[in-house]
């Protein structure tokens, strides 16, 4: 038997993030995206504790200032991408501006240096995702999918889909019909 789940990355990772915390008996404020603000000095060994604990959940403390505002972008995309059932109807360079309190020329410049790829690369791997999440809950029709995520038609969210994947969202569908039915068969 088979279940889906939606589930909501940011709060998960904020539960943990309290668990661990609380743990180490550390006074802190989980103050918005990914960030930590703690109360006191923390200690070589409780640093190194810290890093021990989150690492076993795949979550690490960023030193270095670049890397940490390239991670804030991809979370704020990821966010803005998964969170709503609409993306925002603004652009996305005034979404990221205005949410990072920098200029988009800047963050553009930043990610590229720090990634080696663009931030349009990025949200449209995010978009894609989500399009392949929405087809599998089978829950919405392309145009519904294209409309949800800002495409200006169903051909351009085809176009995207196909150039990431390999294959078209039609194909896809197909190939997860095909999966759902044979595990029914069995």
């Amino acid at each position: 038997m088979n279940i889906l789940i939606k589930y909501d990355i940011s709060h998960l990772c904020k539960v943990v993030l309290q668990d661990e915390l609380q743990k180490l008996d550390i006074d802190y404020t989980i103050v918005g995206l990914n960030e930590i603000e703690f109360k006191q000095t923390l200690s070589t060994e409780k640093t190194a504790q810290l890093k021990e604990y989150f690492l076993k959940y795949g979550i690490e403390i960023i030193d270095n200032q670049k890397v940490a505002l390239v991670q804030k972008i991809k979370d704020t995309i990821t966010d803005m991408v998964w969170k709503d059932e609409n993306l925002p109807n603004i652009t996305t360079s005034a979404y990221l501006a205005d949410k990072l309190n920098h200029s988009y020329g800047y963050l553009s410049n930043l990610f590229s240096e720090v990634t080696y790829s663009s931030i349009e690369n990025f949200i449209i791997l995010q978009k894609i995702e989500r399009a392949k999440q929405m087809i599998i809950s089978d829950n919405y029709t392309l145009t519904e999918i294209s409309y949800q995520l800002n495409y200006s038609s169903v051909a351009h969210l085809s176009n995207q889909f196909k150039k990431t994947t390999g294959l078209t969202p039609s194909a896809f569908q197909r190939i997860i019909k095909a999966r759902r039915e044979n595990r029914a068969a069995v």
